[in-house]
């Protein structure tokens, strides 16, 4: 795709992907890659401007992450972040040491907003430092454009020749300006134009998807949830017809989800099979009480049902992946590490007859892939969908599993979002759902004893998932939803609202 471009050189930091986010949040296409392939990336994607991220290491260590000095004679602006400051400092004659202060957390910070980086900014503000070293002296050509009481180097410049370096962590919202900053960047500096919009990227990706499929055959595996939605919706808009996409409805969605997900494709023209295979699976499941046991269980039936149904079809040309950008990102390329692998289709190329996978939305981040659901006209409902594990409700219920279990799941996580929603809570709380709880206790209601379920509730702000604090829901709100439950769903007598960040829980309970 034709789109201006910044390339993101990636050396180890934990906000390389947030980095990328907030350079597309300007509307400017971005990639990220592993600083060992800088020079070959540089040659193939001649991009407008170079961020470095931060990294672990210390930058005058032996086996520290290094760059070619001739990057900074290239006359393409460099923004260095952090470890990336300080490599730009380092490689270019300034001196890195061990701060005698460390600074983490947030900061009083001053800034030269004469600095086209700074343009706009208050002259005071917080950043989110989180350094042990720091640029003693900075090198020949540069100038010091911000500081705080503990780091004498906060930010540098060399104007001439467009690098920056920057010691804080501008992409992180505890920083404020953050993304005016990235704005800056990429349009004062970089001089980028900002063509990057989910609108153009739906005309393109159609046509080609349009190009690529021809009069072929596709097969897709729909979860209901937004990514395979999404990429439904756009293979929908681009081959109609030749689309055939299998639900498998394997009895852990959440209430009413199942007939959801068949309305809102209804009227799209596509080949729909819905797949009820909810006894199917329950009978693998019984006395089955350990989450990982649950998990490849379900995760080994859900290809054996998909493997029946796609031999109905026959042979296919294009299978559809729904593979988005962080998943690319963290399976790792080259000598990047691989933070996790993903299989996004678990799987499924070794059990269905097809020629080529389609990912249409690996250059996407989750946000972006909501705001192309928007754009293709997809419901609501199914654009702004609550994360859902692909196991479902199963590792929701504590313990084994049964029919009864379930219901009771879901009339109760149904209330849930329903109370959170009527809050018009349902867009600041990132995630929110409810576990029923293998504990039962003992209860009173109508002047009878009772010994019913336990259920938790959870609900999580994050802005990247890897870490998370619990959401601050008003206690009438709790109240609300927990004397619904209680009076509404059967078997349950005690309500419990999870107040553990990530690290050390994590989101889900199994």
């Amino acid at each position: 795709m034709a789109h201006q471009l910044v390339l993101v050189l990636d050396f180890g930091g934990q906000y390389n992907q947030l980095i990328a986010r907030r350079v597309r949040e300007c509307n400017v296409y971005c990639e990220v890659h592993p600083f060992k392939n800088a020079q070959q990336k540089i040659k193939e994607l001649n991009p407008m401007g170079i961020i470095f991220t931060g990294g672990p290491n210390s930058v005058y260590e032996e086996d520290s992450p290094q760059i070619f000095k001739e990057i900074f004679d290239l006359g393409i602006p460099i923004l260095g972040l952090c470890y990336g400051c300080q490599l730009m400092a380092y490689t270019l004659g300034g001196r890195v040491s061990t701060a005698q202060t460390r600074e983490y957390g947030k900061t009083r910070t001053e800034f030269n907003t004469d600095s086209l980086l700074f343009k706009g900014l208050a002259q005071e503000a917080t950043t989110w430092m989180s350094h042990t070293d720091y640029v003693e002296q900075i090198p020949q050509g540069f100038e010091i454009i911000a500081n705080t009481d503990g780091c004498p180097v906060a930010a540098m410049q060399n104007e001439s020749k467009r690098l920056y370096g920057i010691q804080f962590h501008p992409e992180v919202l505890h920083t404020d300006n953050g993304i005016k900053m990235f704005h800056n960047f990429v349009y004062e500096i970089c001089g980028c134009k900002g063509d990057w919009t989910m609108g153009d990227y739906a005309k393109t990706a159609i046509a080609d998807i349009r190009n690529k499929v021809g009069d072929g055959k596709v097969l897709l595996a729909l979860s209901g949830g937004v990514d395979s939605s999404v990429a439904a919706a756009l293979l929908a808009k681009a081959v109609g017809n030749q689309l055939t996409c299998i639900f498998v409805d394997h009895g852990f969605m959440r209430k009413n989800e199942g007939d959801e997900v068949v309305e809102a494709f209804a009227d799209w023209g596509i080949n729909f099979v819905r797949v009820d295979a909810e006894e199917r699976f329950l009978s693998k499941l019984t006395d089955v009480s350990d989450p990982e046991t649950k998990r490849k269980i379900i995760g080994e039936e859900f290809i054996r049902v998909f493997e029946d149904e796609a031999k109905k079809i026959g042979t296919v040309d294009f299978l559809v992946q729904g593979t988005i950008y962080p998943d690319v990102i963290e399976s790792g390329a080259g000598d990047a590490a691989v933070i996790k692998s993903h299989h996004n289709v678990g799987g499924l190329p070794d059990y269905v007859d097809f020629k080529e996978i389609i990912e249409p939305l690996r250059l996407l981040f989750k946000d972006e892939v909501r705001q192309l659901g928007m754009e293709l006209g997809l419901a609501d409902y199914l654009v702004w969908r609550q994360p859902f594990p692909g196991p479902g409700l199963a590792i929701r219920v504590i313990g084994d599993i049964t029919k009864e279990k379930l219901d009771i799941l879901r009339d109760a996580d149904y209330i849930f979002r329903e109370e959170i929603a009527n809050a018009g809570m349902d867009r600041s709380i990132h995630q929110y759902f409810a576990v029923l709880t293998s504990m039962r206790s003992v209860g009173v209601m109508g002047d009878g004893r009772t010994y019913d379920y336990t259920l938790a509730l959870r609900g999580v702000t994050t802005t990247d998932f890897m870490t998370a604090d619990f959401a601050r829901i008003p206690y009438d709100v709790l109240e609300k939803i927990s004397s619904r439950i209680i009076n509404e769903v059967r078997l349950i007598n005690r309500i419990v609202y999870d107040i553990t960040t990530k690290p050390p829980a994590t989101i889900e309970w199994e």
